[in-house]
C-alpha cells in the first residue's frame, strides 16, 4: 500500500505517488528526489548527519517518515547555497576549515543554519551546546565552532 507525498523541497514542489508509508524522510530525499547531500550515518538520530529543516526547524530525517512531511517546506543542504554562490555559513566553513572528511558537514551546516536563525550565539559555549547533537570524528569541533561564530558575527552586522 503506497501513498502520495506532496512537499516543497528547496523551493521546488514535489507530488510523488507510490511512496511506501514506512519510507524514511532521509531515504525519500536521497533515493526519490536525488538529494544526496543529506547523509545517513547512524540511522538512530544520534549523529546528526541527516539533519534537514522541516518548516524551519532542524529535524533528523532518519527519524521521520516521508508521509509525516506531507505539505511541509523542507530545506536540505543543497538548498542553502551552491558551489558558485555559497551562503555565509558555508563560506565560513570553508574559510575556517570547518570540515575534513565532509561526512558530518551537511548535518552541521543545517544545524548551524537552524541555530543562526533562532539564537544570538554570543559565546562558543552556546554554539557548542547547540551542536551537541551532531557528531564529528575528524575536526575536534574547534573549526566548526569558529565558522559558526564568524557567520553569526557577519549576520549580526547585516553583511550576509
Amino acid at each position: 500500500m503506497s501513498t502520495t507525498v506532496s512537499v516543497t523541497v528547496n523551493g521546488t514542489k514535489y507530488d510523488l505517488s507510490d511512496v511506501e508509508p514506512r519510507l524514511l524522510l532521509s531515504d525519500f530525499l536521497r533515493d526519490m528526489l536525488g538529494l544526496t547531500g543529506t547523509h545517513v550515518g547512524c540511522e538512530h538520530g544520534v549523529c546528526g548527519a541527516c539533519t534537514v529543516l522541516v518548516n524551519g526547524d532542524s529535524v533528523r530525517s532518519c527519524l521521520m517518515l516521508a508521509v509525516q512531511a506531507k505539505a511541509a517546506e523542507i530545506t536540505t543542504v543543497e538548498g542553502i547555497g551552491t558551489p558558485e554562490q555559497l551562503n555565509v555559513l558555508q563560506a565560513q566553513f570553508r574559510e575556517h576549515h570547518g570540515l575534513q572528511c565532509g561526512f558530518c558537514t551537511p548535518g552541521m551546516l543545517m544545524t548551524g543554519e537552524d541555530l543562526l536563525r533562532k539564537y544570538p550565539l554570543a559565546t562558543d559555549d552556546e554554539i557548542r551546546e547547540g551542536l551537541s547533537g551532531n557528531l564529528c570524528r575528524c575536526t575536534g569541533y574547534q573549526n566548526i565552532v569558529a565558522a559558526i561564530r564568524a557567520a553569526a558575527a557577519l549576520r549580526a552586522e547585516g553583511t550576509s
